[in-house]
């Protein structure tokens, strides 16, 4: 089975949006450099708000998101992420499978054609996204549901896209996690623009 990494950018004090949902600068690096992320730069995808646009990042950026992007098989996210983003219209930013934590179906019409997988539970979830994504990578969006396959014990990496502003107060990274759990020392640590990248081995208890 692949390994399921959780994965978001995040303030420096831990949120990944304001209370309302807004991302601020959080997303600024994806489109200040000059290197893009998709080789040959033609590709058109997609931001975080479901907009089309051509990522151009630092190349130390670009040097670490392109392989980790083409390492993932499915994007794991909760109902109220699909729902901001109306599932990015079908077409994850990478990735061939979507799998939503749901305890409601998958609107009625909304593109058939996409692997879009709508699942009552995180621990449902996380086998299905397997099944999916084979020996690839299951990335998990940070915030609430994140947070619960957190606590589960079934996230292997925590990454972080650092960026230095601080929000005061929003949506967690880790959403509502209750208790002490502990990260091994990062195993990336590579500074961009305006970004740190940051990888973490989740320590078994």
């Amino acid at each position: 089975m692949g390994t399921v990494i959780m994965h978001n950018v995040v303030s420096v004090d831990g949120f990944i949006a304001d209370e309302n949902d807004d991302v601020g600068p959080l997303h600024d690096w994806y489109f200040s450099g000059d290197t893009p992320i998709a080789e040959g730069g033609d590709d058109e995808q997609y931001d975080h708000s479901g907009a089309g646009s051509g990522f151009r990042v630092s190349r130390v950026s670009a040097e670490y998101v392109r392989p980790m992007w083409a390492s993932i098989g499915v994007i794991v996210m909760g109902r109220h992420f699909f729902d901001l983003v109306n599932g990015w219209e079908g077409r994850p930013p990478t990735g061939d499978h979507v799998v939503v934590v749901s305890h409601r179906p998958k609107p009625e019409g909304w593109h058939p054609e996409a692997s879009y997988h709508f699942v009552g539970d995180v621990a449902a979830a996380i086998d299905k996204a397997q099944a999916l994504a084979g020996d690839r990578v299951v990335a998990v969006s940070a915030g609430e549901v994140g947070g619960q396959i957190l606590a589960a014990g079934l996230v292997d990496e925590v990454a972080m896209d650092v960026v230095p502003v601080v929000f005061g107060s929003g949506k967690r990274y880790f959403g509502g996690i209750e208790g002490r759990r502990l990260l091994d020392d990062p195993h990336v640590v590579l500074q961009g623009e305006r970004v740190l990248h940051l990888r973490f081995k989740v320590r078994r208890e």
